[in-house]
């Protein structure tokens, strides 16, 4: 009985020490419900600059000239004088047609000529003797007209006579296929040596002149409203595909009247000299459109974040609080987004940490190491441009 009274006190006392110790309140420095300290963010204070007016897009080059070299004449293709792929210029021979069927025509149309030239002489012998005596009543007034039509007939015989020697000639100098323009590159020989080919149906090569070269391009409906009146005026460049420019100032020489029902876009054509024949036909590159210069904020591409219905960032409110915002942007300049709506000059754009932000997040904004601009702030007298925008492309983070 003693002893069972002294296991209870025990059991007793162990469990009032067990509830003291669970009643001990939280360790010294964790004082429960306190909120963290605020996050620690880099922002970059936005700043209305002037940027170029700049429209990116894919163009496909295309030669300024494109012939399709047929024969002019029929006969068999003797030789092919011009190497593949290699460049000529005008008046060079490409090809020679058999000659022999077209020196016969060319010697019977001198023969015809000569006959009827010595018709003609002895015509007009026969018109003179016989106009002196139509004014002597010595023949017929009769006679004499007939004499004289004679010889217009005889004069006409050899204008025809004149005309067929000078086609026969010509279709003698077609046996020689020349190239038509300058500075041509061309195509692989579609008809070999042997063929027999027909006048005007058969293609035996191409010749393209790519120096300059055109490239063509379609704006969206709403980028042509925006350059609408200035498309002759706007610089068009040629980009490498990290971006950097690899041919400047190109010229518009073609601007579609109408916009495409399908598409919604109005085709475009630029020219640029291509002496190096770095672009050839059919190639496809990217084109950048300078129309001119906007009033907009250059936001580090890494602080926007691309959702399904539109990018947005992170602000730095004047409560410290980090807040999602959506913006509207343009394309890169730099390592930038053109922003165009969405900011206000002052606003303090978060550049790092993106992933551990949550909407009303406390921040504590320290403000970045300001960089050499990509633009010239509003104001400036000459704005200084910045590398050339890369393809956009989204830039996406967890948010």
């Amino acid at each position: 009985m003693i002893k069972r009274k002294v296991v209870l006190a025990s059991l007793i006392l162990l469990l009032a020490a067990c509830g003291k110790q669970a009643a001990d309140p939280a360790p010294k420095g964790s004082e429960a419900g306190t909120p963290p300290p605020p996050m620690p963010v880099t922002v970059k204070r936005m700043q209305l600059q002037r940027v170029p007016l700049a429209i990116e897009l894919i163009g496909q080059a295309e030669g300024s000239r494109e012939v399709e070299i047929r024969a002019r004449v029929s006969g068999i293709l003797e030789k092919r004088v011009y190497v593949e792929g290699a460049q000529v210029n005008a008046g060079q021979t490409l090809f020679v047609i058999d000659r022999t069927t077209h020196e016969i025509t060319a010697r019977q149309a001198r023969a015809t000529l000569a006959q009827e030239r010595a018709r003609q002489e002895q015509t007009q012998r026969e018109v003179d003797r016989l106009k002196s005596l139509a004014q002597n009543k010595a023949i017929s007034q009769r006679e004499y007209d007939d004499m004289s039509s004679a010889l217009k007939q005889s004069n006409a015989a050899v204008e025809v006579a004149q005309a067929k020697l000078a086609e026969a000639e010509l279709n003698l100098s077609y046996t020689e296929v020349k190239a038509p323009i300058s500075s041509g590159i061309t195509g692989r020989a579609l008809r070999s040596e042997g063929s027999l080919v027909t006048a005007n149906n058969d293609l035996l090569t191409t010749l393209t002149q790519v120096n300059p070269i055109w490239l063509r391009f379609s704006l969206a409906e709403a980028d042509y409203t925006r350059i609408r009146g200035n498309a002759r005026s706007a610089q068009i460049n040629i980009l490498n595909p990290d971006g950097s420019v690899a041919a400047r100032n190109g010229r518009i020489n073609f601007t579609g009247s109408s916009v495409d029902p399908k598409l919604g876009t109005v085709p475009m054509r630029s020219e640029f000299a291509n002496p190096d024949l770095k672009w050839l036909p059919g190639q496809f590159v990217k084109v950048q459109v300078l129309t001119g210069e906007q009033q907009a904020f250059l936001v580090p591409q890494s602080a926007v974040v691309q959702t399904e219905l539109s990018r947005m960032v992170w602000v730095a409110d004047a409560d410290g609080k980090a807040n999602m915002r959506p913006v509207q942007t343009a394309n890169w300049l730099g390592s930038d987004w053109i922003v165009t709506g969405g900011l206000k000059p002052g606003d303090a754009v978060i550049v790092d940490n993106l992933m551990k932000l949550r909407p009303g997040t406390a921040v504590a904004p320290q403000d970045s190491r300001p960089a050499a601009p990509n633009a010239a702030p509003v104001g400036d007298a000459a704005p200084a441009r910045g590398a050339a925008p890369a393809a956009p492309r989204a830039a996406k983070a967890a948010g």
